[in-house]
């Protein structure tokens, strides 16, 4: 048994299932940790693709009640319908941008120093959109819940989602932030992101497969049993974070984490330019 290749999958599961869902990038620091455990091969990219769908399986078990009442309700209820309508309409920017850019993306920017850019500047939106927060207008925060959201509202979330495309951004940061900026309120805006991920990141998980099934990467019986142990570890530690950050948005702002995106930002650029750490590039 290869103990530490197990290790490394627990690792990375792990930090997959508790940064999928916070404004903090899981890409990025799936990127910086990947690095740091030398598992940035293709296997180890592949895993990381695998694993999201654990995440993903998460917040689809956190939300099956919403999840079973729309589709049973969808032929005959107008809200069930303009919810599936406005997760379309939020998905198609990215999933599309991602599609025709997505390759040249990952070759220019998927390395640590341009994470932890991404990193810092995405705290500093964070603290735009908080003050955002507190200035919204009577209008505004009459949304209540994610069944008030219009389809304009929805596609702007969308549009804002576009810039998750960077890595260190954070697919959850981009749709929760950027929904705040448009007068979402915190909450509304989190569980839409909740529920945005499914299309999201499991059609573009099921699109990375289907390259990973045509590709020459193969996987012996440990790295099949490492996949299996990351997947676990993804779900248990989604599903532990999307339950805490639930109730932690009901009270709480995200300043917190735009401290620890600047932190942590700075942390890897003065580890690259002083050279304790080698960084890949």
């Amino acid at each position: 048994m290869d103990l530490i290749l197990f290790a490394k999958a627990v690792i990375l599961g792990v930090v997959e299932g508790l940064t999928e869902f916070l404004p903090i990038s899981s890409t990025g620091h799936l990127i910086l940790v990947g690095d740091l455990l030398d598992f940035n091969d293709d296997r180890g990219k592949a895993f990381e693709v695998i694993i999201q769908f654990g995440a993903i399986l998460a917040v689809c078990w956190e939300f099956r009640h919403k999840l079973l009442s729309v589709a049973s309700s969808f032929q005959t209820s107008p809200l069930a319908r303009r919810f599936v309508l406005n997760l379309l309409i939020a998905s198609i920017p990215a999933m599309g941008l991602g599609f025709l850019f997505g390759k040249h993306i990952k070759a220019v920017l998927f390395a640590p120093i341009p994470v932890a850019t991404a990193f810092i500047v995405g705290a500093l939106v964070i603290f735009w959109a908080e003050r955002r927060q507190l200035h919204l207008s009577p209008s505004e925060r009459a949304i209540h819940s994610v069944d008030d959201l219009t389809p304009l509202d929805a596609l702007k979330v969308g549009l804002a989602q576009c810039a998750a495309l960077i890595p260190g951004t954070s697919r959850s940061g981009a749709t929760i932030i950027g929904g705040m900026l448009f007068g979402i309120p915190r909450v509304v805006a989190t569980e839409f992101s909740f529920f945005l991920a499914i299309p999201v990141i499991g059609g573009a998980t099921a699109y990375e497969l289907l390259k990973l099934w045509k590709s020459p990467v193969s996987f012996s019986g440990a790295y099949s049993l490492a996949i299996v142990i990351g997947f676990i570890s993804a779900f248990i530690s989604a599903f532990i974070c999307v339950r805490w950050l639930i109730r932690y948005v009901g009270h709480h702002n995200f300043v917190p984490f735009a401290w620890y995106r600047i932190a942590f930002g700075l942390l890897v650029l003065i580890t690259a330019y002083t050279g304790l750490i080698a960084w890949s590039h």
